[in-house]
């Protein structure tokens, strides 16, 4: 039994308010345990150089903690000149995870920003953020279309967890007090079909083989289901942005 009484294959509860931030183009407050992460998108009519003249949109990332999200305060980065590894390495998975479910040309000279603050961490703030943000994301996505009946371009939903290995046991979405004492440690960014966007994974103490990592993924693969389940659920209708023929 854990901490706080979940299974070793049981999420967090889980609650993802649709349409948090008035003034955003796409916008979602996901609450996971005691993480809290603010995600908002904002639509610009501009791509960055490399992509100038290709016909192609973007998706990018910024993520960041507030102040008093931990038990002690956390300096702005604002304030220091420069953004931590750690930030620009969750921001490059958060853009890349949601480039992966969108067909970028259907959505030509556009950057969407996706912005995640997290109010409150306790673990999982990478992988919340991303789950998140793909609601905030479709938002946008309708929000660009306007007046037309539909923009084919999301090719699938994506979301991701946590999981790890903790005085032996194989746990799924891990909060803090597990995470900083596990011996492996993985987040995993899968589509709803399963297939795997992004993999990190460390030993913090003993190698782990094969079959270990199997069943790690096998874990983050049923909590990732019901994460995208929770996502068809708060969308709802969203064939207006599907990709023609594709079913998800």
């Amino acid at each position: 039994m854990r901490a706080d009484g979940r299974a070793a294959d049981e999420l967090r509860p889980v609650k993802i308010e649709r349409g948090f931030a008035k003034y955003a183009e796409g916008s979602a407050l996901i609450t996971q345990g005691n993480t809290k992460v603010l995600c908002t998108a904002t639509v610009k009519d501009e791509v960055p150089i490399f992509l100038r003249g290709k016909s192609q949109g973007w998706i990018t990332g910024e993520y960041g903690m507030l102040p008093r999200s931990s038990a002690t305060r956390i300096p702005r980065e604002s304030l220091k000149g420069r953004v931590s590894g750690r930030t620009h390495e969750i921001q490059r998975i958060i853009g890349r995870s949601l480039r992966a479910a969108v067909d970028l040309s259907m959505i030509p000279d556009r950057t969407i920003w996706i912005d995640c603050d997290v109010l409150q961490a306790d673990g999982g703030t990478r992988t919340a953020s991303i789950t998140g943000s793909f609601i905030a994301l479709c938002d946008a996505l309708t929000w660009i279309i306007g007046t037309k009946q539909s923009l084919p371009c999301l090719r699938s939903f994506v979301a991701a967890t946590s999981v790890g290995i903790v005085r032996g046991d194989l746990l799924l979405d891990l909060d803090y007090s597990e995470d900083s004492t596990a011996a492996v440690d993985m987040n995993v960014v899968m589509m709803d079909s399963s297939e795997i966007v992004e993999i990190q994974g460390t030993a913090e103490r003993e190698p782990f083989d094969r079959r270990t990592l199997n069943g790690l993924l096998d874990l983050a693969e049923q909590g990732i289901a019901h994460l995208v389940k929770m996502q068809r659920e708060v969308l709802g209708d969203i064939n207006h942005i599907l990709v023609v023929g594709k079913e998800i």
